[in-house]
């Protein structure tokens, strides 16, 4: 009974419905799919089943058919030998093989109706699930679609708000304030050195000059200049 109540549940579900329900369509659709696949197994295993019991109940109902025709014949040749006892005899012996042929009948009958309803719900099924297995790919197409937009119209929602573009403007502020200090320490330090250098330069070029001065003043005046212990050196 469970294999039939929930192959009438997968036969009355909208596939659609079932994914619309789901956390995830992608695994829903998979899921749906191996749902009604394993469940066309079983049917169809129980169909065979219920095609087995109905050649069986036809088997004995027809037999029992040949049993009452045989019986019938054994009281018509008794009748014809007029022994009207012996055709009495074999005619309760007809009476009770038509019991059993109303009664094997009456089985038969209802076991072919119980099979063909089980073969029309394994038909529906098998549509049902080719109908799925033709859809999967598109639902799934949709579903990974619709998620990307999703997430695409999330991020530049993200980006659109003022605290976004405020941070990201003060980010930009804050680079351009770096940027100036790294100059400007750069033009200090370069503005140090060439004073220095230029001091030091000066310092060489009048010691030049106060050297030339003594050594004219020495030969104006007919001796030699005396030369410092730096300028021996």
């Amino acid at each position: 009974m469970g294999v039939f109540r929930r192959l009438s549940d997968l036969l009355k579900s909208n596939v659609n419905d079932l994914i619309d329900r789901a956390e995830d369509p992608e695994k829903m659709v998979k899921q749906v799919i191996i749902d009604m696949q394993t469940e066309l197994t079983k049917a169809t295993q129980n169909y065979g089943k219920a095609k087995a019991s109905e050649r069986l109940a036809e088997k004995k109902y027809l037999e029992a058919q040949k049993i009452s025709e045989s019986w019938e014949n054994k009281a018509k040749a008794a009748l014809t030998k007029g022994d009207q006892e012996l055709a009495k005899q074999a005619l309760a012996k007809k009476v009770k093989a038509d019991e059993d042929v109303s009664n094997y009948k009456e089985m038969y009958e209802s076991i072919s109706d119980q099979t063909e309803a089980i073969g029309n719900q394994v038909e529906v099924l098998k549509a049902k699930l080719e109908e799925a297995k033709s859809r999967q790919a598109m639902l799934i197409a949709r579903s990974q679609m619709a998620d990307t937009k999703k997430n695409l119209a999330q991020t530049a929602g993200g980006f659109s708000g003022n605290s976004s573009f405020e941070t990201f403007k003060r980010m930009e502020e804050k680079v351009e304030r770096k940027e100036a200090e790294a100059e400007a320490f750069t033009e200090i330090a370069g503005t140090d050195g060439d004073e220095l250098k230029d001091s030091f330069e000066q310092l060489e070029e009048d010691a030049k000059v106060d050297a030339e001065l003594a050594r004219l003043m020495a030969e104006m005046s007919g001796s030699a200049p005396e030369i410092s212990a730096d300028e021996a050196e």
